[in-house]
Order: structure tokens, then sequence, then C-alpha cells
């Protein structure tokens, strides 16, 4: 039996994704943690937002106690699903906010790198629509811990929304998962050269490594409109030169969740011009599935990789330049 916010929710998340693809919005799922001041003084309302396309579902919490064993202290074990049997993570624990006492909590069981895994939280919201560009970067806002798990900040109705990337909390606690830590054993026959985007340091940090271990030169961007204006300064640079975009970069890739603009919008505008579409795109998220794949095919990516298969990318990257160069002839 779901409680009335779970009802909500839920009924929300049966309408599916409602956005086009390349619009540079996304929805979130708003949600929150309520804070236990002490005995009857109210405490502060912590509001926090995912990716609606990560979120199956939000159950009721079956009141799960915390496990004296449990490898982390957030830990609440695991529940049956239908076929599925999935840990829960307490997130206020993770988040290190003390969580008030309530009758009824929720879970938002997600969907993301492969893994079902389920989020106990005060209670759900509702569902916005947001512009990447609206996304403020947490830097400078957000002091306490915790503030690695969270990408940026949106305002709705007087109150800011802080929007988490649940991969760093998985990472967390689960690190030998880390795609970063598989190590690259692919080599390029010739160097590369690679526009790279990705708003997570330790993400750019582990492609930079991974794509020059494979001789395969990338220049970082944070995130998607960095990333094409690099790209256009460099088309402009070959127009002028009267040279092949080639000479100057053979390949992009991009995360897709990114402030500003995210990775389908910056591939629909690199496929609509006329220079820079000679060149292949790679797109990676945790939220590749199977369900949501054609996205990325509707704005013309070449390849889409889920985040657990990131050491894959050298190697998909020489591969996609080469069915390029076989094109061209």
């Amino acid at each position: 039996m779901k409680n009335q916010n779970a009802d909500t929710s839920a009924d929300v998340m049966q309408t599916g994704i409602l956005l086009d693809t390349g619009t540079n919005e996304l929805e979130i799922l708003e949600f929150h943690i309520d804070g236990d001041a002490g005995p009857e003084v109210p405490g502060q309302r912590h509001s926090f937002g995912v990716n609606v396309a990560k979120v199956m579902e939000v159950i009721e919490s079956p009141g799960l106690e915390p496990l004296p064993s449990a490898t982390h202290p957030s830990f609440r074990g695991i529940i049956p699903l239908r076929s599925h049997i999935l840990p829960v993570i307490d997130l206020a624990v993770w988040l290190n906010i003390a969580k008030a006492p309530a009758p009824l909590d929720n879970v938002i069981v997600t969907e993301f790198s492969k893994a079902i895994t389920g989020f106990v939280v005060s209670g759900v919201t509702g569902i916005h629509r947001v512009g990447w560009p609206e996304v403020i970067p947490p830097d400078g806002y957000l002091p306490k811990a915790g503030i690695q798990a969270i990408i940026g900040l949106v305002e709705r109705d007087g109150h800011f929304i802080q929007l988490l990337d649940l991969e760093t909390i998985i990472a967390d606690l689960s690190p030998e998962d880390d795609p970063g830590t598989a190590a690259a054993t692919f080599v390029a026959p010739r160097e590369l050269k690679a526009l790279v985007a990705d708003d997570s340091a330790t993400i750019r940090l582990m492609l930079q490594k991974s794509l020059t271990r494979a001789g395969i030169t990338p220049t970082i961007t944070s995130n998607g409109q960095e990333a094409l204006e690099t790209a256009r300064a460099l088309a402009r640079q070959a127009q002028a030169e009267k040279r092949p975009i080639q000479d100057f970069l053979d390949i992009i890739i991009s995360d897709i969740e990114m402030p500003l603009m995210d990775g389908f919008t910056l591939t629909k505008n690199l496929k609509h011009d006329a220079v820079l579409r000679d060149l292949p795109v790679v797109l990676y998220s945790s939220i590749i599935t199977d369900e949501l794949r054609h996205k990325g095919q509707s704005v013309g990516a070449d390849r889409q990789i889920s985040k657990p298969d990131l050491a894959s990318i050298p190697e998909t990257a020489v591969q996609l330049v080469q069915e390029y160069e076989r094109k061209r002839g």
C-alpha cells in the first residue's frame, strides 16, 4: 500500500519521459529529507532532485532498521520488488543529515548503471521540467558534507533543489565497482585527437588517463556548451586554413547529464554543423538503457555507452574513427 506521496509520484512516473531529445532540458523528481532539530522544534527541510529517467517508481518504506554488520552505516538491507532484489540506502545517513522520525518514509527505486537501488527519503514533492542553463554550479554554496554528490542547484517556488549525482553515492559505497578503476589495455594504431565533455572532475581525470594511455590525445571540457564552442573554434580554424577538420579533431566523447548544455543537445548541434557533422560522437551516461537508447539515436550519436563500460571508450573511439575514414574513402 503506497502513501499519498508515493501514489502521486507513481502516477507521474507512468506518463513516461515527456521531453523531446535535444531541447537541453530534463525532468527532475523533487524529494525531501526532513531534518530533526529536537523536540518541539521544527527541523529544516532539505530538498533534492534526481533525473526522472533514473526513477522506476516510488514506494512506501518497509521500515528497515540499521544493520550493525553493514559495510556502511547508510545501508538498510535488501528488499524484494516483483522480480528484483534491491539494496536500500538511507540518503540522510550518507548525506550526514539528522533525519526527523516519521511514521512513513518513501523509497525512491532507481535504475541506472545497470543496477536497481532504493533510496530512503522523507517524502516526494513532485516533478519539474528544468533547462540545463538554469542549473547553478554548487561551488561556494554547499559547504556541508556530501557536496561531492551535488551537481547543481535549481530554484523553484522560493527554495533551492539540490541535484544529486546518485552515481557518486554508489561509487562511494562500492568503490570496487567504480569504472575509473579499470585499467586501459587498448592502444590506438596511431595518435588520435578527442574532445571530451563531462562535468565530473573524477570522470574527466579518469578519461584523460585512459585515453592518453591508449594513444588518444584528449582536450577536456566541463560541459556541452564549452565543448561546442571548442569544436566550432577548431572548425573555423580548419576552414580558414583550408584543411579537413580531421587534422584538428577526430572524435567527440561526451557525458549526457551536464549543466549549461547536455550531451543530447551538444550532439544535435554537432550533427547540424556543416563541418563538425563529419566527426563521430560517443555519448555515455548511467541512464543509457535499451528503453532510452533511441534518444541518442534521434540526435545522431554514433555510439552510446553505459557508465559501467567506460573502460571500452578508447577502443570504441578508434573503431568509429576507422569507420568514418572508410566512408570518406
